[in-house]
């Protein structure tokens, strides 16, 4: 059965362009030119694929990437872009995007991000996906040689074999769910399942039917019994994604079943004992949202049992070629390719670019850059424009990649200066001592 594409598009000669190409390789192809007319199609047809601009006449492909995942949440979207800003694509990964493409961009790019949601579709994304047990031991984590990325091993490998609940914070695209996934694999449990769960993606009125499960004729659309989440992880590890994402009302369901270990499925009056581990990650600071009565306090307590802050990529200089290297290697072989390296000039390049998108922009740069190559190394004339052309960062000591990395050492000189006297440095820093504290969490500073 032909896989079903749908193109939303106000170029109409180039959706014309993709529609031929695609339907060459095997697809069946619709296309809109607007957002209204989009939206109507997806309400009365279904479709594997939805490739939808970023700027439309009439709508946001944000927002029609929302939109489409509740009428279809299987579907897969991919954002095109002629803009080409990583922050507007990241928070369109963030959203529950496949990826994003930057235009001008050949056919053959769209159809290898097409082809790589293959292995995706084993995954169940973006509910929830489940790890092949085979394998289990063996995960994408890469472990870095920096200072930074030693401590962060050693996080992983300490609460790794223990029962405890893990709080992740990072940006972006720094690897969250590959390090639960490491977690999950240095762990007793790691023969058991391994479920990971985008909370951004659920919907709020169907979040306790996808936690939970629920029973045939709980409500419309109920059509046969559903295992939930934690009963699909009864005995392994649940990894909350995004938690900060879960309203107020799910957050309360959420800490009952941490509290008592037993779920009630939709419709049902059964309680169902499950024993579930919970690593959990978010972009954001818990603590400010717990401050701002945005997330439970309890909650918060009952998830941070150990906090592990993901660095990212500025961060792990010393391991950008490390990850470099990984990648190349899988986009070699998803794309049937033989590259050895980059040449000289990309490798400046990546040593002078910031990666706001982190792990998940490198990956995605390196997999493009590779299909782009004919050669034995990657071309400077290969790698986006937003790479080549961006603004190296300067600091006195070539060390002070962000704003973030720039606070952490002025609060850890100000410590120092000090003697740790935490009141001293607050009035130095010119903040308040509940700041500095919330701070020194944040940044896991511990002197």
């Amino acid at each position: 059965m032909k896989r079903r594409i749908h193109i939303v598009e106000d170029d109409i000669a180039f959706a014309k362009m993709l529609t031929s190409f695609l339907e060459r390789k095997g697809f069946e192809v619709t296309s809109s030119v607007n957002g209204k007319s989009a939206r109507a199609i997806l309400e009365d047809k279904t479709f594997d694929f939805l490739i939808t601009d970023l700027k439309l006449p009439d709508d946001s492909g944000l927002d029609i990437l929302v939109y489409a995942q509740e009428k279809q949440p299987a579907i897969k979207v991919i954002l095109m872009t002629g803009y080409a800003e990583v922050k507007s694509a990241v928070k369109a990964i963030k959203r529950g995007a496949l990826d994003y493409i930057s235009k001008p961009f050949r056919p053959e790019e769209l159809l290898m991000v097409i082809h790589g949601a293959s292995d995706l579709d084993k995954e169940e994304k973006p509910a929830a996906k489940k790890s092949d047990h085979s394998n289990t031991g063996k995960t994408n984590f890469v472990l870095g040689v920096g200072e930074t990325s030693r401590k962060f091993n050693e996080y992983i490998k300490l609460v790794g074999p223990t029962d405890m609940n893990v709080l992740m914070q990072g940006e972006s695209g720094t690897g969250k769910e590959v390090a639960a996934q490491a977690i999950h694999s240095f762990s007793k449990r790691h023969q058991a399942p391994f479920i990971a769960v985008d909370c951004g993606a659920i919907p709020n009125e169907i979040a306790a039917s996808e936690f939970f499960g629920h029973v045939k004729g709980s409500f419309t659309g109920a059509i046969n019994d559903k295992i939930g989440h934690f009963q699909a992880a009864d005995g392994g590890t649940l990894f909350l994604d995004e938690i900060g994402n879960l309203s107020y009302a799910n957050q309360i369901q959420l800490l009952r079943v941490l509290q008592e270990r037993k779920i009630k499925p939709v419709g049902s009056n059964t309680e169902i004992e499950v024993d579930v581990r919970i690593l959990a990650a978010t972009n954001e600071n818990l603590r400010v949202a717990v401050s701002e009565g945005k997330f439970r306090e309890d909650l918060y307590h009952r998830l941070n049992e150990f906090s592990i802050q993901i660095p990212p990529l500025r961060e792990r200089k010393e391991d950008l070629f490390l990850f470099v290297e990984y990648f190349l290697d899988s986009a070699n072989k998803a794309l049937d390719k033989e590259v050895m390296g980059l040449s000289p000039q990309v490798e400046q390049a990546f040593k002078k670019y910031s990666w706001p998108g982190n792990l998940r922009e490198l990956k995605n740069v390196i997999k493009r850059s590779v299909l782009l190559t004919n050669g034995n190394e990657i071309p400077i004339e290969a790698i986006p424009r937003e790479v080549l052309y961006a603004e190296p960062i300067h600091t006195a000591e070539e060390e002070n990649f962000s704003k973030e990395s720039n606070e952490k050492k002025l609060i850890i000189r100000a410590l120092k200066e000090t003697g740790n006297n935490k009141t001293k440095a607050a009035k130095l820093l010119n903040i308040t001592r509940k700041t500095l504290y919330n701070k020194l969490e944040y940044y896991n500073i511990d002197l």
